[in-house]
């Protein structure tokens, strides 16, 4: 897939959830918690499954490796800032459970379809076993980073906003580099020792996703605005 390629669905679909989000708010607020959890809990499964595969980032002064998740997992981080913006910490700590569950929910069932014998015709058995057994530690890897570093990110968001509430980019982004830091650390460790090399591994996905939720940061501004009754 060619690079430009990948930042057009990428700007579309963060585009189209953004305004979607603000929108279901603003207009039925009774609604807007769910669907930003529905939102959350499919960039966690997405990002899960493409973290199988290793792309190529290059920012043009450099290309670094890093698992194709990077481009969804900012999107988390973004999700659970517009969750914690408007209805709070604590119901920010119950999105981040539910989405927890839903993902043992996810490796249950595939451990449950693997369980099964394959078809004698299906010629994809083997590349299938290889994707989803790497997969599994790769989900694991994933829940023990996402509760670590989304909750420390739901935190230090809570903190900024109660010190700092006129500062709008100030706890986006500083609670969206501390967690998609940290969660590069833990989870290329976990879910890549022995499997491949662990260093430019961490540093391509420090510098790929903190570049991608950098670049999202206007989109959550544009969101707040919105929700204020204001042009972006």
């Amino acid at each position: 897939m060619d690079f430009p390629v990948v930042w057009l669905y990428w700007v579309a679909s963060l585009t189209i959830v953004t305004y979607a989000s603000a929108y279901i708010i603003r207009r039925h607020r009774e609604y807007g918690y769910a669907a930003l959890v529905g939102f959350y809990v499919v960039y966690l499964a997405a990002s899960q499954i493409i973290a199988t595969r290793i792309v190529a980032f290059d920012i043009g002064i450099a290309a670094f490796f890093a698992p194709a998740s990077v481009f969804i997992y900012p999107f988390l981080s973004q999700a659970l800032d517009m969750i914690n913006e408007v209805y709070g910490e604590k119901k920010t700590h119950i999105a981040i459970g539910i989405a927890f569950v839903s993902q043992v929910l996810l490796v249950a069932f595939i451990l449950m379809t693997n369980s099964l014998p394959a078809a004698p015709f299906f010629a994809y058995e083997e590349t299938w076993q290889e994707i989803f057994s790497l997969g599994i530690r790769i989900v694991v890897a994933s829940w023990i980073a996402f509760l670590i570093t989304q909750n420390i990110d739901a935190r230090i968001f809570a903190w900024l906003k109660a010190h700092y509430p006129d500062r709008i980019l100030l706890r986006s982004l500083s609670s969206d580099i501390t967690g998609l830091t940290l969660d590069s650390v833990i989870f290329v460790t976990i879910a890549f020792a022995g499997v491949a090399p662990l260093l430019p591994l961490i540093v391509g996905q420090i510098v790929a996703k903190n570049i991608i939720g950098f670049l999202d940061t206007p989109w959550f501004w544009w969101y707040k605005k919105y929700l204020q009754g204001e042009r972006a």
